[in-house]
């Protein structure tokens, strides 16, 4: 789930700086940013959008006075360096309210809110299935472990192979690594790490994945029998 947002302030210096952190965020996808309110206005015309991260002291039209116009408002977390618009952000159902400069933190805290919020609207209950979010080809993806067949290291890059695509990451494999389930992974070569639930053979030397081989290396088998065990039933 990944909310769309857009991001109004007058100063390019911090539209530039919260589009970063929605850029960063995996839940979070940013598809606009306007200079001025009124352009805002016009673009909410062609444009779904779940947060709209609102400056208040802009010039023709304030964030204020933008809201007083929209007929159907999204989510909106104000931003500005003022605190004594905090109590009337509040009267406008703000998510909430951050204060110039915004650390990572408390920008993190403030989607978090949000995101509680959506899913209550939207009565939305949580897949407890597991995933992991990648970054290929300049792209944020969401993987779900159940799907990814192989790692492979290819130098400064790691290529993770699922059942319909294969992604190349920027990534050490020891960092790849550590962000997988140990109960369903294991690197069984220095150059791979398999999906145990999607080995069919194995022998001392090769793991075998539908019709790809793997090599296995030699101290690992042992490994791979204990790590296979469970699986067994």
């Amino acid at each position: 789930m990944a909310l769309n947002c857009v991001v109004v302030d007058d100063s390019k210096i911090q539209r530039l700086s919260i589009v970063k952190l929605i850029k960063n965020h995996d839940s979070l996808n940013c598809i606009a940013d306007y200079s001025s309110a009124l352009k805002c206005k016009d673009g909410l015309k062609s444009h779904k959008v779940d947060i709209i991260f609102l400056d208040i002291e802009m010039p023709h039209l304030t964030g204020f006075e933008l809201l007083d116009i929209l007929n159907d408002k999204p989510q909106i977390i104000f931003v500005t360096g003022k605190t004594e618009y905090a109590f009337k952000a509040f009267n406008y159902d703000a998510t909430d309210y951050l204060q110039k400069p915004i650390t990572k933190k408390r920008f993190n805290t403030s989607i978090e809110k949000a995101l509680g919020m959506y899913r209550l609207k939207h009565n939305i209950i949580e897949n407890e299935e597991k995933y992991i979010i990648i970054k290929s080809n300049h792209k944020k993806h969401k993987i779900y472990y159940r799907d990814i067949k192989w790692v492979k290291a290819i130098g400064d890059y790691v290529k993770l192979v699922t059942e319909d695509n294969s992604f190349t990451i920027l990534s050490t494999m020891k960092a790849f690594e550590n962000e997988l389930p140990e109960d369903m992974f294991l690197r069984i070569h220095k150059s791979y790490i398999v999906n145990l639930i999607k080995i069919e053979k194995f022998t001392s030397r090769i793991v075998e994945v539908g019709n790809f081989t793997i090599p296995l290396s030699r101290n690992k088998k042992v490994q791979l029998i204990k790590a296979l065990k469970p699986l067994e039933n």
